[in-house]
Order: C-alpha cells, then sequence, then structure tokens
C-alpha cells in the first residue's frame, strides 16, 4: 500500500463531514430507498452441457436467503433430463442435479421465487435483539480468501484510528473503502474477493465482490461482525440509476453481492460501498467524480439502506459443492458444473450455455 493510500486512510474517520449531501449548495437526485410495499419475483436459470463422454455435475444456487422483514424464499422447484437432482438447502440453498456417462445433451431448469422489499435502517435506532454467540463468532470468523489478520488488521486499525464506537468505526472504513477502491471493469465477473492480495499489491480495484469482501474484511478485523451476501439483481432502478438495476428480463450476468454489518441496537445494517463506486464509473455521463451530485446520494444512503430490486442468494464462504471432485468455492453466486475434462468456467455462460431470467409476478 502506498503512502497516498494510507494518508487518505488517516482521515477516513471524519471523511463524512466532506461528503456533499441533499439540500447542501448543490442538490442531489433523490436516492432514498426505504420499506414499503413488498415485490415478488421469480428468477428461472436454464442450464443445457455439451454432450459429454463421461457423467456430468451442475449445482445452480437458489434464492434461499431469509430475513422476514425484507426478504421472504417463497421456494424454489427443478426440471430436466437429469438421472439425479435434488434440492440442498443450508447455508448455500442449491439445486445439485447429476447425469450419467453419455449424456447427449443435459438439460436442467431452475426455478426459485422470492418476496422481497426495500431496507433504510436507522443507525442510531435499538431496539434489535442481541445477536448470538454463534452468529456473532461466524461473522467475525476470517475465511480463505478474507483473514482478518496481517496486513488486513493492520489496515483496517489505521483507518479506525481513535474511533470509540463501532457505528464510528464501520462509517469510517465505509468512507475509506468508497474513497480509496475504484470499480475495475476489466475484472471478469464480480471479481475474486482476495483482500489480503488486494492490499498487498496495492491495487484497490475491482468489482463487487472484491470491494464488498474488503469492506466485509475490514469491518470484522476490528471485531464488528459483517457478512457478505450473494445474489443478482432483477429490475430496473426505481430512482432511476441505470448502472443499480438490471434493465432487461435476461439477467445472466447481474450478479451481485452487497455487505451487511451487525450494530448493536439496530441490528443488521445495509451497506454497499461497491456500488457507490460503480455508480461513479458508469452512471451516465460515465467516469463520474464522487462530489457528483449522483455518486453522492448513493454514498450517503448505502450505508443504511438498500434498494431491493435484487434478490439474495446465500452468505456462505468457502463452499464445497456436494458430490464434487474439484476445489471448493470463495462463494456461490454462479451456476457451476463439472464435466469429465474438469470444471467448467462459470463466467463464461456461452461456452457453459446457461441463461437466467426474471419476472416479477404481479397479482
Amino acid at each position: 500500500m502506498d503512502r497516498r493510500t494510507l494518508l487518505q486512510g488517516s482521515v477516513a474517520a471524519v471523511a463524512l463531514a466532506a461528503v456533499p449531501t441533499i439540500g447542501r449548495a448543490q442538490a442531489a437526485p433523490a436516492f432514498a430507498p426505504k420499506p414499503g410495499a413488498w415485490r415478488t419475483f421469480e428468477i428461472r436459470t436454464e442450464v443445457e452441457l455439451p454432450p459429454t463422454k463421461g457423467a456430468a455435475r451442475v449445482w445452480v444456487p437458489t434464492a434461499a436467503f431469509r430475513v422476514d422483514d425484507w426478504t421472504r424464499p417463497e421456494g424454489s422447484s427443478f426440471e430436466g433430463d437429469a438421472t439425479t437432482a435434488k434440492l440442498i438447502e443450508g447455508e448455500a440453498g442449491l439445486v445439485q442435479a447429476e447425469w450419467r456417462e453419455g449424456a447427449e445433451a443435459p438439460k436442467l431448469a431452475v426455478v426459485s421465487r422470492v418476496s422481497t422489499r426495500d431496507r433504510a435502517v436507522d443507525l442510531p435506532a435499538g431496539g434489535a435483539p442481541a445477536l448470538s454467540a454463534a452468529e456473532r463468532e461466524r461473522n467475525l470468523a476470517a475465511t480463505d480468501l478474507i483473514p482478518t489478520d496481517g496486513i488486513v488488521r493492520k489496515t483496517a486499525l489505521s483507518i479506525v484510528g481513535g474511533a470509540a464506537t463501532d457505528r464510528e468505526k464501520v462509517r469510517a472504513i465505509y468512507e475509506w473503502v468508497v474513497t480509496n477502491t475504484f470499480r475495475d471493469a476489466k475484472v471478469r465477473g464480480c471479481g475474486l474477493g482476495d483482500v489480503a492480495s488486494m492490499l498487498e499489491s496495492g491495487n484497490l480495484g475491482g468489482k463487487c465482490a472484491d470491494l464488498n469482501a474488503l469492506f466485509v474484511g475490514l469491518v470484522r478485523a476490528v471485531g464488528v461482525p459483517a457478512r457478505d451476501i450473494y445474489g443478482i439483481r432483477v429490475a430496473p432502478s426505481r430512482f432511476g440509476y441505470k448502472s443499480l438495476g438490471a434493465n432487461s428480463e435476461t439477467i445472466t450476468k447481474a450478479q451481485h453481492c452487497r455487505a451487511e454489518v451487525w450494530l448493536d441496537g439496530p441490528g443488521w445494517v445495509p451497506a454497499d460501498p461497491a456500488d457507490v463506486r460503480k455508480v461513479a464509473l458508469e452512471e451516465p455521463p460515465a467516469n463520474l467524480k464522487l462530489d457528483d451530485p449522483k455518486v453522492a446520494a448513493a454514498r450517503a444512503a448505502l450505508l443504511g439502506a438498500w434498494e431491493t430490486n435484487w434478490i439474495a442468494f446465500n452468505d456462505a464462504h468457502d463452499v464445497a459443492l456436494p458430490g464434487s471432485s474439484g476445489p471448493k468455492l470463495g462463494f456461490l453466486m454462479y451456476p457451476q458444473a463439472e464435466t469429465a475434462a474438469g470444471r467448467l468456467d462459470c463466467l463464461d455462460a456461452d461456452g457453459f450455455r446457461y441463461k437466467i431470467t426474471a419476472k416479477e409476478i404481479t397479482a
């Protein structure tokens, strides 16, 4: 990490004072998600593998993450010509299917239905029940790609400085990530989420799985529970942000992960510094500065609120696919497949041959 980055980190605890907000000299566009009407979406994933000389396996993530005040899975189903197939529940909900040797064109379709609504959490609020000891431990733990010691902890401590409360620490880390990272359009998919490598190299560019994992790792490293939630965008933004929505029914490449932090009082608080950087890079006319009103509005909202035109799959890390002969996954957000030739490239939807679509279900 270079000296410039460290200097930016040293002032992160007070960065909020410099963030433009609605009502100051230049009014920012409205971006203010808040709980309201529930919306129901159906997500359909269709997989067709190339002919295989050996056995083939497929794993498709399902919308299984449940928090009753904002996301309520309503079940998943599947159909196809697999020799065996089953719905697996747990930390990472998925459908697993397998074909015997010689299947001509293995096919599987998985449908998940889920109801969701926007979120907004008042950071000073109280009333949430205490986080259980088991959940606190789980959401403070290191993972293969998100260590909480070494350079991660050193960086986190330099960011929070003399911050006395968890709220102050989270705010400082959020502002530091927004200020010091950037969205890198060249990164494949949503990125790898290899936090230590990012910090060691000083290259703080990436996409949501990188930038939000960095946020989660830094927060965990100072003793505040945090988690990544992996999912997919399913609808356009109702606030007019082209960069923050799925703008067609086909959402094959619309995967997105978000973050949450636990604060005693309000409970789980939504966060998405990666989407602030997405707005800066992609929102028309593109390549916006952090003080642009569009970016400032997203930055102000995305610690404490989400627009839930997005469906949550799971919050699992270090995922061992059941029945797989391949390595663990850092996270499960894309369909996965293995043939006799090995694991297919999940980011090559055309070569892998899968398609994901979404539609809103209205009464």
